[in-house]
């Protein structure tokens, strides 16, 4: 057991009572707002005692200036939001730390194999030497004996040797599918569960790349939600999430197949449509549309019916000569001219209202 000095030792003291005061206020807070003391909420008012993490604060703040309380859907999608990203790197730091020693373990596996080979040569080199000059049967035979047990004992080395190898390699077969996994959850988005910024901005390059290549029609669509700042200045943060969470819903339900979804930023959301030319594109934007106005929101704390979600559109086709960037520029001053020209409605680069300088100023 390693020695501590004085210095490690209030060091140690420090950061005991430092995390127990942290407890305290964790605590403190889930009785005072009689909530279950259930390991879900420990953890969401310890991290809010901490301070790391300033979304938390802020949330839980406004919520309780709002409510005077936190509700279990409340606390649920606190935790879904602002918390399970944390996870995500904590697997990461997990998962690379097991590779890491994977690699280890196999690197000496290597090298312990290397020096056996490099002893058996030996073994053989002087078992020739012996043969060579060897004068008598006695000498011959013993020599015999001592390379049979050399071979034995790296025939047995080897079988060792194969069978970890064989081990290390489902180990790294299972690593890799976690890696996989974790991958996956880089690319999504926590609250709506679409594709992040990060996997839209690759999708889509990728999609554009191949529709040029293949001489292929291409359409995007740039969607934003109506007056989404009125949902959190009227209702609260938790409530804006849960608009956003609802037009995620309707998106995930109309768009199928090879279509690429994701949550652009903010209140915006985009959706890329292969092999689409621009009729279709308008048509599927619509059903969109429809399908977000259609739903009524009810605020999960209360039950409180708060109306209904619009949202307006902006579509834009792939031509000749386009980049990425182009494309998303043209989707963009069409969704632009959509909310100009009085929100909730879809408009294309094909129609009057467009104006290719028009970019999106307001909510």
């Amino acid at each position: 057991m390693p020695i501590l000095g004085d210095a490690d030792v209030i060091g140690l003291l420090d950061e005991h009572q430092r995390t127990l005061a942290f407890a305290e206020v964790a605590l403190g807070q889930i009785k005072s707002l009689r909530q279950p003391a259930v390991p879900r909420n420990y953890e969401i008012w310890y991290v809010y005692a901490t301070g790391y993490n300033a979304p938390l604060n802020k949330i839980i703040n406004e919520t309780l200036a709002r409510q005077g309380r936190l509700t279990e859907s409340d606390l649920e999608q606190i935790y879904e939001t602002y918390l399970s990203q944390l996870r995500t790197t904590d697997r990461i730091d997990k998962v690379g730390a097991r590779v890491i020693s994977e690699i280890d373990d196999v690197m000496a596996l290597i090298t312990d194999a290397l020096s056996m080979t490099t002893a058996f040569g030996h073994n053989l080199d002087g078992a020739t030497q012996k043969l060579g000059s060897a004068h008598d049967l006695n000498t011959v035979m013993t020599v015999v004996q001592s390379l049979v047990k050399s071979t034995l004992e790296m025939r047995e080395n080897n079988k060792a040797l194969e069978s970890r190898l064989i081990s290390s390699k489902q180990e790294i077969a299972n690593l890799q599918q976690s890696l996989e996994a974790i991958r996956a959850e880089t690319l999504t988005d926590p609250l709506t569960g679409l594709g992040n910024r990060k996997y839209f901005d690759r999708a889509i390059e990728d999609a554009v790349k191949h529709a040029l290549d293949h001489g292929e029609p291409l359409s995007l669509l740039m969607f934003d939600i109506d007056h989404f700042k009125s949902f959190n200045d009227n209702y609260g943060h938790l409530t804006g999430d849960q608009v956003l969470r609802l037009v995620a819903m309707s998106l995930r339900a109309t768009i199928k197949g090879q279509d690429i979804t994701a949550r652009y930023g903010g209140e915006e959301f985009a959706v890329v449509l292969p092999t689409t030319a621009l009729r279709q594109a308008l048509t599927v934007a619509d059903h969109i549309r429809r399908a977000v106005m259609s739903k009524e929101l009810k605020k999960k704390s209360t039950g409180e019916i708060l109306g209904r979600v619009t949202i307006s559109v902006g579509v834009s086709m792939l031509q000749n000569g386009d980049d990425t960037d182009s494309l998303i520029e043209r989707a963009d001053a069409c969704l632009y001219a959509a909310k100009r020209n009085g929100r909730n409605r879809v408009v294309c680069e094909a129609d009057p209202e467009y104006s290719p300088t028009d970019h999106i100023q307001v909510a």
